[in-house]
């Protein structure tokens, strides 16, 4: 990779090319390159929503190449934790932003007005956006499809509402169905007034050895068609998760007060791709097509009875809308997911904050009076989308309060043994064992992706294994994670792009790479996040972990406390981390 790298200047109206060869060839692209890109551009102690707090897109080597190697890495400083911010989202962004000739976006100041950026190739405009402030994603997907080029080369980043509100929890939506969630990205470009991206490339890209290159691809290719390695994404998707983890009674419900749901069934990825699956889609270069999208079919307007809408989902939305809220049915999920995606709402995190607030309503700890007139009660869709609708408009401190979070609200209305949040961010949807709990807390952007730590709990129930075993995964897979996210490969396919098929790879783009330099790169970049994590302030033993983690029988039992801190002194240990 060149190392073509976009800078632009909300504040001045300023677009400026740069060449950063030195960056990609030490650290290849994605996470590598945007943290280190984060460290330069990020001023120490800077406010999230400070103009100079810049927003850091990178690709990797392998994008628009090999098959899965779909993502985009976005990196800023999150409003919701006060430290990292990373963010990863699928969709035709990393194929575009190759195609247009780039290996890395930055975006610092703020404009005047709403603007949204305009990338066609080497142009770079900023634009006035202000008839589509307070237009939902969807709307503003619609028009910009009709006003900017380029269909099928063309990937359309926007906001909405929660975005332009400077909600902390807000997220950036991708070519309508993906998005970049978790951790605020989307209130950060509400507070540079950044309506929206558009990408469109119409550039070659070359392959220097076309013959050893197709034989790769299509080996890699084959693995991922003629074998059951991906097939669960293809069939049901992550949504295949609810049944499995009921059964083994790792399903977070009611606010993680049951590890089962009664109503399981009637919310499993069976159930909604045999009854609401309306389609399914695929990011460019992917043959899976993970992307499932539900028909929701609601009552409209006389004379107009019904509309349908397209709505995606997946396990985490199902769990956190679902689950978590006591909601029994897919008509009432579908719902509650198009809200959020309406609003531009990480779903996750507003289904942390409804359950937390649901059982604070039961404790008195906040009253009809702050939610002003909403009886919060388990399973009340209707109740929840009317929350939903008041927290965009933050009309009250309540309202104002939930918009900053699960954390927030428990400082300021009690409740912190129930508040779902490690590390400042909402939870994920798992409940199996003491390593899912330490595996959140340890990783650089506090999100079950990073090294997955329900899964270590599962090979623990398998086949028992000591803390220390435990922690030895954990590290293993932060440092390889960190390494496929530089490429950027999809986690999903992780079983397909093991050590040997990543060296081959990048040999194509003349990258000599051994397995032990990749796994040193890795373990480098997981030590660079932390790094920035650390000068804003981040300290492991100033953590907070819910007290209901440890009360609440789960897959492995109740959970022991002191097991889970003594995988947090192993992980010290091991990696180096400051406590």
């Amino acid at each position: 990779m060149a190392g073509h790298t976009l800078q632009v200047d909300l504040t001045n109206r300023k677009t400026e090319f740069i060449e950063r060869q030195e960056l990609f060839d030490r650290y290849l692209g994605g996470d590598g390159v945007a943290v280190k890109l984060l460290q330069q551009h990020c001023p120490k102690g800077v406010d999230p929503f400070d103009p100079e707090a810049p927003i850091i897109f990178a690709i990797g080597p392998l994008n628009a190449y090999f098959p899965c190697c779909t993502k985009v890495v976005c990196m800023f400083k999150s409003p919701l934790t006060g430290n990292l911010g990373e963010t990863h989202a699928g969709g035709r962004l990393g194929m575009t932003i190759r195609l247009a000739g780039y290996d890395a976006i930055i975006i610092k100041g703020k404009a005047s007005s709403p603007v949204y950026l305009a990338i066609h190739n080497d142009k770079v405009l900023i634009k006035d956006a202000s008839l589509l402030w307070g237009l939902s994603p969807y709307a503003v997907g619609r028009i910009l499809r009709e006003v900017e080029p380029g269909r099928g080369r063309r990937s359309i980043v926007r906001i909405g509402p929660a975005g332009e509100q400077l909600i902390r929890f807000a997220n950036v939506n991708v070519d309508t169905y993906r998005h970049f969630g978790r951790l605020g990205l989307g209130a950060v470009f509400g507070s540079k007034m950044l309506k929206a991206i558009v990408v469109r490339g119409s550039q070659d890209i070359p392959i220097k050895n076309l013959t050893r290159y197709r034989k790769l691809y299509e080996s890699i290719y084959n693995d991922i068609i003629k074998t059951e390695k991906m097939m669960k994404y293809h069939d049901m998707g992550t949504a295949a998760n609810i049944g499995v983890l009921n059964e083994i009674k790792a399903l977070p419900t009611k606010n993680f007060n049951q590890a089962q749901f009664e109503s399981a069934d009637n919310i499993s990825g069976e159930h909604f791709a045999d009854t609401y699956l309306a389609r399914k889609m695929a990011c460019p270069q992917c043959p899976i097509g993970c992307i499932h999208i539900a028909a929701l079919r609601l009552p409209f307007a006389v004379g107009h009875e019904f509309q349908t809408m397209l709505v995606p989902y997946d396990y985490e939305p199902i769990y956190a809308l679902g689950s978590n809220l006591g909601v029994n049915n897919p008509e009432g999920i579908l719902r509650l997911i198009e809200r959020c995606d309406r609003y531009g709402l990480d779903a996750m995190s507003t289904g942390v904050v409804l359950a937390w607030a649901t059982e604070a309503y039961e404790h008195n700890l906040i009253s009809a009076k702050d939610t002003l007139g909403v009886p919060l009660s388990w399973g009340n869709v209707d109740n929840y989308l009317r929350a939903i609708d008041l927290a965009v408009k933050k009309p009250n401190e309540f309202y104002s309060t939930l918009t900053c979070g699960v954390e927030a609200l428990a400082s300021k209305f009690g409740g912190s043994d129930y508040a779902m949040a490690l590390g400042g961010n909402e939870v994920a949807g798992y409940m199996v064992g003491p390593a899912t709990i330490a595996g959140q807390i340890v990783s650089p952007r506090h999100s079950h992706l990073d090294n997955a730590g329900y899964s270590v709990d599962e090979k623990a129930l398998r086949t028992p294994l000591s803390l220390e075993q435990m922690v030895d995964l954990l590290v293993s897979e932060d440092y390889w994670r960190c390494l496929l996210t530089t490429l950027v490969i999809c986690l999903f396919a992780r079983g397909i792009y093991n050590e040997a098929v990543v060296v081959d790879t990048l040999k194509c783009f003349s990258i000599e790479r051994t397995p032990e330099e990749l796994k040193s790169l890795g373990k480098q970049i997981f030590n660079e996040k932390y790094a920035f994590k650390a000068r804003e302030g981040f300290k492991l033993s100033n953590l907070r972990i819910p007290k209901r983690f440890f009360e609440t029988a789960c897959a492995s039992g109740k959970i022991d406390e002191k097991a889970v801190q003594t995988m947090l002194k192993l992980y010290i240990q091991k990696t180096g981390l400051p406590a």
